[in-house]
């Protein structure tokens, strides 16, 4: 039987709301969708999802070190956008990451997150092969 780990960030909203945010079973690992805020619980990159995708990829890569993994081992990545026009700059921002892991991605536009400055989450798969 495979054992589990879960991943905190520490945040108060991980004990009230009852998730982690990236949990490893086996070789799998899902990071919890992740935004653009900071330890303090301040927004990065106000107005800007350049910034806010750049600083949301820096703190899933840290919860994947601390799962034993990397940016190389993501296979999938979701990410929730609240204004698709803005596409590009998103993209921009994942292709530096991803450009040559080239995960399976998905984007979809939705009406709003948890707070009206953030401008993006992403949630993403990795899987550790042995």
């Amino acid at each position: 039987m495979e054992k589990r780990q879960n991943i905190s960030s520490g945040t108060k909203w991980e004990a009230f709301a009852g998730y982690s945010r990236a949990v490893r079973v086996g070789n799998r690992i899902e990071v919890a969708g992740t935004t653009a805020v900071d330890g303090s619980g301040t927004v990065v990159g106000l107005n800007d999802p350049y910034r806010q995708t750049q600083f949301i990829l820096s703190k899933i890569e840290k919860a994947l070190a601390e799962a034993g993994a990397t940016m190389q081992d993501v296979v999938r990545t979701r990410m929730f956008v609240t204004d698709i026009s803005r596409w590009q700059e998103i993209s921009r921002a994942h292709g530096e990451v991803f450009k040559d892991i080239r995960p399976a991605a998905t984007m979809v536009e939705i009406q709003r997150l948890i707070e009206p400055e953030l401008l993006v989450e992403i949630e993403v798969t990795a899987v550790i092969l042995t």
